[in-house]
């Protein structure tokens, strides 16, 4: 275990893609995540530091992307709230959810920003795949969705989502896959902006797994997609 910033922690989880993977076990503070990387990026900018994937949770914080708009935020339930830099609106991250930040360096890929948001995307349902669960993109809302079938009509409940920011073609943020969390504190906002469609989870879904097997999964399609 080594520090990477006085109050962060992480362990070596392995190498996939040819990028260094690490995992943090105990919650982190969404700000000094972000700082942390920032920081990264800057170094891998000047030459001095690698690409890296990082597993971690975050304490329970509502943040508001860059299209974030107020009227979707809809009481704190004493939760933290966050103006960020990266892409999107309104979401929730909290205990139970798997969050995945990259820093990657699209000059190595491809400088294409579609194109990565849409790998990002898909690794997510690549992942689910795996674990037997059939979710999709839909046209015109962010992230991964399932479709559900009622007698009335199809919904469609949202599992992971995407939010990314690139400087100089360095891309970091990331991904977030809903595991086993509490789905009701996305009852203070309007996720994504999206109004049309709930929020779900592997849990709520029937799929029992710790984060550590699912790290594997997502790890092993990360490897085939990049």
């Amino acid at each position: 275990m080594r520090n990477i910033n006085r109050d962060i922690q992480f362990s070596k989880f392995g190498k996939f893609g040819g990028v260094e993977w690490v995992k943090s076990q105990s919650s982190i503070n969404y700000q000094k995540s972000l700082d942390w990387m920032l920081s990264h990026v800057k170094k891998i900018q000047a030459g001095d530091a690698k690409e890296i994937v990082w597993l971690l949770e975050h304490e329970d914080i509502y943040t508001a992307g860059t299209s974030a708009k107020d009227k979707d935020f809809k009481g704190s339930k004493k939760i933290k709230v966050l103006q960020t830099n990266r892409g999107g609106q309104w979401t929730w991250h909290g205990p139970g959810q798997r969050i995945i930040y990259f820093v990657l360096n699209l000059n190595n890929r491809k400088t294409d920003v579609r194109w990565f948001v849409s790998s990002l995307e898909q690794l997510i349902i690549n992942t689910l795949d795996e674990l037997s669960i059939k979710s999709e993109r839909r046209k015109n809302y962010p992230g991964v969705w399932i479709k559900r079938q009622n007698k009335k009509n199809e919904t469609f409940d949202k599992i992971g989502a995407v939010g990314i920011r690139i400087s100089r073609w360095i891309a970091y943020h990331g991904i977030s896959i809903n595991i086993n969390p509490d789905i009701s504190k996305y009852e203070g906002i309007i996720p994504c902006g999206v109004t049309e469609g709930g929020v779900t989870s592997l849990a709520d879904l029937g799929v029992k797994i710790s984060m550590d097997d699912f790290d594997s999964i997502i790890a092993s399609k990360f490897e085939e997609l990049f």
